[in-house]
């Protein structure tokens, strides 16, 4: 059993810097705070996480694990359904490590790991944003040519990424706040397949224009 207690200390040392980093804002949330919060001492703390960029890059490697489990369903859309759905779970994912959307500029200038697993991030957000509409396409949902498929999945990406730091600039004192979680993941969802509009065909237009109007 007392091997097992390392593992569950640095659980709980997680998942509460997860809980303050989206609450504050990681620049403001110090490693003193962390261990107040879980009324453990400094040391014990460090002991887990020498230093804050660990808690950040660690918390980063769940995130990523999970998002690419998520992208990974992006073939498997075959209607604005199903890609409403998809959309709909990226943001939600996007939601529960917002801290690092809010932040993203700031973390990127001081943790140079992250600087580079956040490239291939965007490397396999687009991927699976051409998988998604290559899907679409070839069950008629969509009629793109392949520049078009390429510039949207792009547009897709960008607005995924940055989508929190604009309902953040817009609100700053409540965008964040969970109460507001539901509206900013159905806003965010709808202004990305609101992207497909210009290309959806026959039924699948009028049931995309619908849950556009919907949400």
């Amino acid at each position: 059993m007392a091997k097992k207690a390392p593992r569950r200390t640095a659980e709980r040392i997680l998942e509460t810097t997860l809980a303050l980093f989206n609450r504050f804002g990681e620049p403001n949330v110090s490693t003193t705070l962390i261990s107040a919060e879980l009324n453990i001492s400094p040391g014990n703390l460090y002991y887990h996480f020498p230093a804050k960029d660990e808690l950040v890059n660690a918390l980063f490697n769940r995130y990523e694990q999970s998002l690419h489990e998520l992208l990974a369903a992006a073939p498997g859309a075959r209607d604005v359904e199903d890609a409403w759905f998809f959309l709909h779970s990226l943001f939600e994912q996007v939601w529960q490590y917002r801290f690092l959307y809010r932040d993203l500029n700031d973390l990127l200038s001081r943790n140079r790991r992250l600087e580079a697993q956040v490239k291939d991030v965007l490397l396999h957000k687009n991927s699976a944003f051409r998988s998604l509409l290559d899907g679409l396409c070839h069950d008629g949902a969509l009629q793109m040519n392949a520049d078009e498929r390429e510039v949207s999945a792009t547009h897709m990406v960008v607005v995924l990424t940055w989508w929190l730091s604009y309902e953040y600039v817009r609100d700053p004192r409540h965008a964040l706040e969970p109460e507001s979680a539901q509206q900013a993941v159905l806003r965010g969802a709808k202004h990305v397949l609101g992207l497909l509009v210009p290309y959806a065909q026959g039924d699948q237009r009028g049931h995309l224009q619908g849950l556009l109007a919907a949400y």
